[in-house]
């Protein structure tokens, strides 16, 4: 095989393993993580189960439901996990292109792979990991609904009635 096509096969193969990378058996849905301040100052995590017309519904870390009516909303701030996995995969892939260039040319040049990988997984992780907050208090009511709508995209139960 000629070294362009062995290139090609490598890349090939890292972005396999890169998208496959996922779960790949079935595990049950979970809601965003959020983390609620109230207009009085309280905060209340936990994992978005449903989005109602006037409401938040919530299950804390101790497996309790918390109703949140929207107008006493002031923040909500979606907690995002995936600076570690944007970091991993970089590094990780860094370290298998490294290795796969060893393996298949030879040459030991190809050690250098993983520094690339973590200078391309911290970027990524810190754009991925990035905490969402939408800011309710004064909102109108119109943005306040496609807030909500977006917001349902992310919990558990997302066509509640």
């Amino acid at each position: 095989m000629k070294a362009k096509g062995k290139k090609f096969l490598l890349l090939f193969l890292i972005f396999s393993l890169v998208m496959l990378s996922t779960n790949l058996y079935a595990k049950e849905k979970r809601g965003a993580k959020l983390i609620v301040t109230k207009k009085d100052g309280r905060q209340i995590s936990g994992e978005l189960i449903t989005v109602k017309p006037n409401l938040l519904l919530l299950l804390d870390a101790e497996g309790k439901d918390e109703s949140i009516d929207i107008a006493d909303i002031r923040i909500i701030r979606r907690v995002k996990k995936g600076a570690l996995i944007g970091l991993l995969v970089g590094v990780g892939s860094g370290l298998i292109a490294g290795r796969a260039s060893e393996i298949i040319e030879g040459d030991t040049s190809y050690v250098a792979f993983p520094v690339y990988g973590i200078l391309i997984g911290i970027p990524v992780a810190l754009i991925v990991g990035k905490d969402k907050t939408i800011q309710i208090e004064g909102m109108t009511d119109l943005e306040i609904k496609e807030a909500m709508d977006k917001l349902r995209k992310k919990a558990r139960i997302r066509d509640y009635k």
